[in-house]
């Protein structure tokens, strides 16, 4: 971690990706009226396939909702516009510390609040990321991606936050067996040793989609929730918003 101000990036936003020393790359937003001081939570979000980290920091599903909440935008480039969250030993995971790595070196950050992204194959990868590396991953927000929920991982984040819809057939909804919707998270719940769900409700989000939350607090480390949804295969609006605001202690907007 580095304290004082932050290092004047020579590279930020959609258009000028800051460059690493392995040849890879990755874009940045800092948040709106940022003072160049203060410490800034992360979020690492990976993009999905056929994008480049480019594209997060356009989307106003994403960028919107971190910019106007004092959280750093991090959205690595995957090679080929692609992720390879399959294997283990997957080179993205090194690539992505990596990156968290450089970020630490232009920007002073809060390493208690390091948040990990991803939509479609880039939230697979955020989960892959948070099996093999995720000790110090704060929250884990899946959007429309999961591993194999047999995997055994060796690490974990701290929280599991994940939305899917049930019409989704790009990225199957994962039912388990019998119909059960709360197999999406089945992996994380196991892992951090989770029992009977402790709530479940819904809510609404900005332009009217509604989730029905199932949450998990009754576990041996962590929490795990669950929104779903009845649409296909999207980045909910304000679906990110809302997690951010929870996770930060703010009101929801």
């Amino acid at each position: 971690m580095i304290g004082g101000a932050a290092t004047a990036a020579d590279c930020g936003g959609p258009n000028e990706a800051c460059q690493l020393e392995s040849g890879r790359s990755y874009h940045v937003l800092a948040p709106d009226g940022w003072d160049g001081v203060s410490k800034l939570p992360v979020l690492m979000h990976f993009h999905g396939w056929g994008r480049t980290g480019a594209d997060p920091v356009r989307n106003d599903r994403i960028a919107g909702a971190t910019r106007t909440r004092g959280v750093l935008l991090v959205s690595p480039n995957g090679l080929r516009k692609s992720w390879n969250f399959w294997a283990e030993r997957s080179d993205d995971i090194g690539f992505a510390s990596e990156v968290l790595a450089d970020v630490a070196k232009r920007y002073p950050l809060d390493r208690s609040r390091i948040y990990l992204s991803g939509y479609s194959y880039g939230s697979a990868m955020a989960w892959r990321y948070s099996c093999q590396n995720g000790a110090g991953v704060a929250a884990l927000l899946g959007i429309a991606g999961t591993l194999d929920q047999q995997e055994t991982c060796p690490e974990a984040p701290g929280e599991v936050r994940h939305v899917h819809g049930l019409k989704d057939t790009v990225m199957d909804f994962p039912y388990g067996s019998d119909g059960d919707t709360d197999y999406p998270v089945h992996l994380w719940r196991q892992r951090l040793g989770c029992g009977e769900a402790s709530d479940d409700y819904r809510w609404t989000a900005e332009g009217g989609l509604s989730f029905d939350r199932t949450v998990w607090t009754d576990c041996s480390a962590g929490s795990v929730r669950l929104d779903l949804h009845e649409g296909g295969h999207l980045i909910p609006r304000g679906w990110l918003a809302r997690q951010l605001d929870e996770l930060l202690g703010q009101p929801s907007r």
